[in-house]
């Protein structure tokens, strides 16, 4: 896939969530390339970052913002639409809207949970659905699902959004079979820790459990732990090129791993007994004593 199709006609991309982090930094990428690019915004109000990455990059004749709040099955529906008609087909989906809803399991409303769900595993099943049936009368097409290293290990007081990784990563197995006899092919994502805001808007930014909570003292030695990986997090634009590479390869993998620290990761879950991942996170994070 490049910058124009056998015909001469230009690539176009539906991205979700491109107000800020990944989506608005594979946005401008993929316009770079000559892509043009529907960039999904819950709230088009807040679109002045992306506008000005992509002016800065000179690319914004080729970035349309469109008004795309996932949960929303008729704005993901109108938006499949409106792109079919301005660009004549949709060649590429990237599913990146999402958030991490922090805290303890026992602790998390249920009301957390389902808005969790809602976004990170319905609204990609929303986008997706609208986007199918242009792919599959048009012969083909990407689609690319931002997963998580969370969604093959959890962690402490991520549950909701650990939980939502893994369904996630089940659906984009499921997606890639059912999808590759129409030449539709599914790539999923795997970040682990980058510089972006869903530190500060989700896991460390949520409400802490109050004093009488069983979980106090843990929250307060696993949030150091939270707050460091943030700041100490890989640079965000790896992540937007290794979706590029996703949609752009000849022949494009399931999974994509964005750098050597998620293959750290994940080979530790996959080579070390359990008992040894799990001494070494609470030896880190639990707290010393038990009621």
């Amino acid at each position: 896939m490049g910058k124009r199709n056998g015909g001469g006609r230009q690539k176009s991309a539906l991205v979700t969530g491109a107000s800020s982090g990944f989506g608005l930094l594979v946005s401008v990428r993929l316009a770079e390339q000559g892509w043009l690019v529907y960039a999904g915004l819950r709230d088009l109000g807040r679109g002045d970052a992306l506008h000005a990455a992509a002016e800065q990059a000179g690319v914004s004749a080729r970035v349309r913002p469109i008004a795309l709040d996932v949960t929303s099955e008729s704005q993901a529906r109108a938006a499949a639409e409106t792109i079919v008609r301005e660009a004549g087909a949709i060649d590429a989906l990237v599913n990146n809207a999402g958030f991490a809803a922090g805290g303890f399991v026992e602790e998390v409303p249920l009301a957390k949970w389902r808005e969790q769900f809602e976004t990170n595993l319905f609204g990609v099943i929303a986008a997706t659905q609208a986007v199918l049936p242009a792919m599959r009368r048009q012969g083909g097409g990407r689609i690319v699902l931002v997963s998580s290293v969370s969604g093959k290990i959890g962690f402490p007081s991520m549950g909701p959004y650990a939980a939502s990784k893994h369904a996630l990563e089940g659906l984009g197995e499921t997606m890639r079979l059912e999808l590759a006899p129409f030449g539709i092919a599914v790539s999923l994502i795997l970040p682990g820790p980058y510089k972006t805001a869903i530190w500060r808007k989700g896991l460390s930014g949520g409400a802490p459990p109050d004093e009488a909570s069983p979980y106090a003292a843990y929250y307060a030695r696993l949030l150091p732990q939270i707050e460091r990986s943030g700041a100490n997090g890989g640079d965000p634009d790896l992540v937007a090129r290794t979706i590029v590479r996703a949609l752009t390869a000849a022949r494009p993998k399931l999974r994509y791993l964005p750098s050597r620290a998620e293959y750290r990761t994940l080979a530790a879950k996959r080579f070390l007994p359990w008992r040894w991942i799990e001494a070494a996170v609470l030896k880190t994070v639990a707290p010393r004593g038990r009621d």
